[in-house]
């Protein structure tokens, strides 16, 4: 399952990547918001952030306006490694080397297009397993 979770920014976005999800047939849970009403970024990534943590969802993805202060209130969580992805070998390469397991994008920076490419980029890429990446991993949770 996905976490997924905006601010109002990312609103909009976030209702075409859960229209994308159903279509691909994954299943996700919504964090919020629920609305484009003004309001806090930090309380939705770290929503997300505490169910990817907790293993109630496998992966998150984050959206808020340029995907920059959603990551880093995610990245505050304890185990969480969110990386802010505006093109597919980014999101190809995080899921490889960092074994991410948010994904941030901004909204007022890429398109629906894009960003639905990004989105099955990062889904679908494993974790390469390689020692050296392991081990940077490990130095990073440290």
């Amino acid at each position: 399952m996905i976490a997924l979770g905006s601010d109002h920014g990312g609103f909009e976005l976030k209702q075409e990547v859960m229209k994308h999800l159903q279509e691909r047939n994954i299943e996700y849970k919504d964090y919020g918001t629920y609305s484009k009403d003004s309001c806090d970024y930090p309380v939705f990534a770290k929503k997300v952030a505490e169910a990817v943590v907790n293993k109630e969802c496998e992966l998150g993805i984050l959206i808020c306006g340029t995907g920059i202060g959603i990551s880093i209130a995610a990245n505050k969580v304890k185990g969480i490694r969110a990386a802010l992805c505006h093109d597919c070998f980014s999101a190809q390469a995080t899921k490889e080397h960092n074994n991410a397991n948010i994904l941030a994008m901004g909204a007022r920076v890429i398109g629906p297009g894009l960003a639905l490419k990004i989105v099955d980029t990062f889904l679908d890429t494993p974790f390469s397993n390689d020692e050296r990446h392991i081990r940077r991993i490990e130095l990073i949770e440290d």
